[in-house]
């Protein structure tokens, strides 16, 4: 099987994995997710297209101002529960995301398709991987790298050891703004990666 296989295969694998275990259950809500919210036989009590606004909060029928970011949707359930207790009986609150939020991600080096990307769901290393097309040929999987726009720190990843090993531990969650460079055999971060990241970043901040 060559390296591309493994590679679709890990992430088709990986995403029934996640969906077979529950994964979306263990999500962290975030601002910009949308969300249908109803109490089990009050139909005063049912919001549609409920967004979470920028400061993690969200405004729900007689519970009022709730923060939300942060929570898991059974989280959010089991809080909405508590605060309606006082005005409803046995409330029996369902939470689901109908819209994830997105996140602008840049994916440069040996992929296909390099360039900037909106990522929903798990917005993780693979899942930007993906969506640039997969690796190319001349790709050196030991050397990817994650750059955070908020600390301009940088991760090395062995992509080797998520697609061969299955060590989801380097498959990491990306964040708005972050870099994926995928290096060819024989680049320095410093001297080769390093000044076409910062062209970027003083782009993206010229555009905003």
């Amino acid at each position: 099987m060559s390296s591309r296989s493994i590679l679709i295969f890990c992430l088709i694998f990986f995403g029934s994995f996640f969906t077979a275990t529950g994964f979306a259950a263990d999500y962290q809500l975030a601002p910009g997710d949308i969300l249908d919210i109803q109490v089990y036989g009050y139909a005063e009590l049912q919001v549609k297209s409920l967004m979470i606004r920028p400061d993690g909060k969200l405004a729900f029928p007689l519970a009022g101002e709730i923060q939300a970011a942060g929570l898991t949707p059974s989280d959010l359930s089991a809080k909405l529960t508590r605060v309606l207790l006082e005005y409803v009986k046995d409330p029996q609150v369902t939470v689901n995301v109908v819209k994830f939020h997105t996140i602008r991600v840049y994916v440069l080096g040996e992929v296909a398709r390099p360039g900037m990307y909106e990522i929903d769901k798990q917005h993780n290393l693979l899942d930007a991987v993906s969506l640039a097309g997969g690796y190319t040929v001349y790709a050196s999987k030991k050397s990817v790298y994650v750059v955070r726009k908020t600390t301009n720190e940088y991760v090395q990843v062995n992509l080797n050891n998520i697609l061969k090993k299955g060590d989801l531990s380097q498959n990491y969650e990306l964040a708005d703004g972050d870099v994926v460079y995928l290096a060819k055999n024989g680049m320095s971060f410093v001297r080769d990666i390093l000044p076409i990241i910062n062209g970027i970043y003083n782009i993206h901040e010229i555009l905003e």
